[in-house]
């Protein structure tokens, strides 16, 4: 079952109007598309999200009111163009959820699960061309080693791509999940390939150059007095969302809605664990 996180504190952030048009650029699932668009009557949401696979489970999750969305499969770079074919100059809000839905997770042969074997895939608009294990079985081992360091924060980074190039040819996640554990074993709650899948994520779908032109979009797709928010689930998009927010507000083009961060309520946590590491971020356009 799909549950859209942080949901009351994203309605309440987007103060969302009737006959407004919303720009939902991660759609996923569903889940936060629907709970805006049951929020109109005149208005209505453009449903955006990479991964057609994600969009047509969203299609029939959100059947009930699937006469006020508009669904695009397109990347946060291309959210400008989706607003056009709508024809509409700017939206009067924008939500963007940077998590990874449970669906990619869990699907093994997405390639994304640390549990569930699969090809080496990763790819989440799987019509691009480089995989995960293109990266793996390709890169150098410095190159390798830099990049797991710099996308997934992990300091054992150098030792774990040594081990993966040793053993490639490298076909499948659990290959890949295995021989970082033998690398790197546990020390804390997380599994040890955890932060080199994340890495990989990251790189195969370009998402820290996505994330940075939709953040320098944010004037063109957003009207004055139209609202921006924005979850994160890792550390590196929350610096970028924040200081991209503070530019914004020093420029004058916008006021920070949410002068702290926000995090999920414990009894939310409690719900839906997968929660705990989300921030939200919220400004209004001036």
């Amino acid at each position: 079952m799909h549950v859209p996180v942080m949901l009351r504190e994203c309605l309440e952030c987007l103060a969302i109007r009737p006959g407004g048009v919303y720009l939902d650029a991660t759609c996923g699932l569903g889940g936060h598309t629907g709970a805006i668009a049951r929020q109109l009557d005149t208005g209505f949401v453009l449903a955006c999200d990479r991964d057609a696979e994600s969009l047509a489970r969203a299609r029939e999750n959100t059947v009930a009111c699937a006469a006020r969305i508009r669904f695009h499969s397109v990347r946060f770079s291309m959210v400008g163009q989706a607003l056009a074919a709508e024809r509409v100059s700017q939206a009067d809000g924008l939500l963007a959820d940077l998590g990874v839905s449970r669906y990619q997770l869990t699907e093994g042969e997405r390639g994304f699960s640390l549990m569930a074997d699969g090809p080496l895939d990763m790819r989440m608009d799987r019509s691009q061309g480089q995989t995960a294990a293109d990266i793996v079985n390709y890169e150098s081992e410095q190159q390798l080693a830099n990049l797991i360091y710099r996308l997934g924060e992990e300091r054992r980074s150098r030792r774990i791509a040594r081990a993966i190039v040793r053993a490639r040819p490298v076909a499948t996640t659990g290959q890949l999940a295995k021989l970082i554990e033998n690398a790197a074993p546990r020390t804390g709650k997380i599994h040890p390939a955890t932060r080199t899948f994340m890495a990989l994520r990251i790189a195969v779908n370009q998402e820290a150059e996505e994330l940075d032109a939709l953040l320098a979009s944010l004037p063109a797709l957003v009207k004055p007095g139209g609202r921006v928010v924005v979850l994160t689930f890792m550390s590196t998009e929350d610096r970028k969302v924040k200081q991209s927010f503070q530019a914004l507000a020093k420029g004058g083009r916008a006021t920070i809605l949410t002068r702290h961060v926000v995090r999920p309520a414990e009894e939310e946590i409690r719900a839906n664990p997968p929660s705990r590491s989300a921030k939200l971020r919220a400004l209004e356009m001036v």
